[in-house]
């Protein structure tokens, strides 16, 4: 069965109505070059204590610094990193070495054939790919919650050519993801922007979006 991530959590409120639904993955936005559900690391850290043994914490981070990142995860104490830029192979077994114990998932940005190349690369430094809409070349257009579909035969591919769990993300909503899923048949999908009509998690559209998941029916 394909897993569900559940990104941009902003309150104590939006992490309960996400576990009532059996979601066991979360993701917290750090301080990013766009603002789409970026909330402060005190907060990060107050939510995650709230988070329930079993659940996994990401934190998104656009940090290129591995101190800078250990000491948000040191700070935040999620169980999982995902790592927005692209880091050095040395900063990812550094990061590795510091943080034992803790997930690393790296995010490819599906914006070119490149990106396959990048996938294979990383992988083995990695526990797991999240495949993405953004820019890192320029960061000003957005690097995650954008709304924006990639190519999805190109993540198709990096599914089938890496031996990790990939994540699909970039514009996935109740009305897309069932055909998202039959043609890239990721380990789990990934959504922010597809279920916050007004920057609030959505009960209504969160029960559609599982629902199409799991039956793989189009809402």
């Amino acid at each position: 069965m394909t897993d569900i991530k559940i990104c941009c959590m902003e309150s104590e409120d939006e992490i309960q109505l996400a576990l009532r639904y059996g979601i066991r993955n979360l993701g917290f936005v750090s301080e990013m070059p766009t603002p789409v559900g970026v909330i402060p690391e005190s907060l990060i850290r107050d939510l995650v204590q709230m988070v329930p043994s079993g659940v996994r914490t990401f934190l998104l981070t656009s940090e290129y610094d591995v101190s800078r990142i250990v000491a948000q995860q040191n700070f935040t104490r999620v169980n999982t990193l995902q790592l927005i830029s692209r880091l050095m192979e040395d900063a990812l077994v550094e990061l590795r070495e510091r943080l034992p114990g803790v997930s690393l998932v790296q995010v490819v940005h599906v914006n070119g054939i490149k990106a396959v190349e990048e996938a294979r690369k990383v992988t083995p430094y990695v526990d797991g790919l999240l495949l993405d809409s953004g820019n890192p070349d320029k960061p000003e257009e957005g690097l995650g919650g954008t709304g924006r579909i990639h190519n999805w035969e190109l993540s198709a591919e990096i599914v089938k050519l890496v031996e990790k769990p990939v994540f699909l993300a970039g514009g996935l909503r109740s009305d897309n993801v069932a055909e998202a899923i039959s043609r890239v048949h990721p380990y789990g999908v990934d959504v922010c922007s597809g279920l916050r009509p007004d920057g609030k998690l959505s009960e209504s559209m969160l029960a559609k979006f599982i629902r199409a998941v799991h039956t793989g029916v189009a809402n």
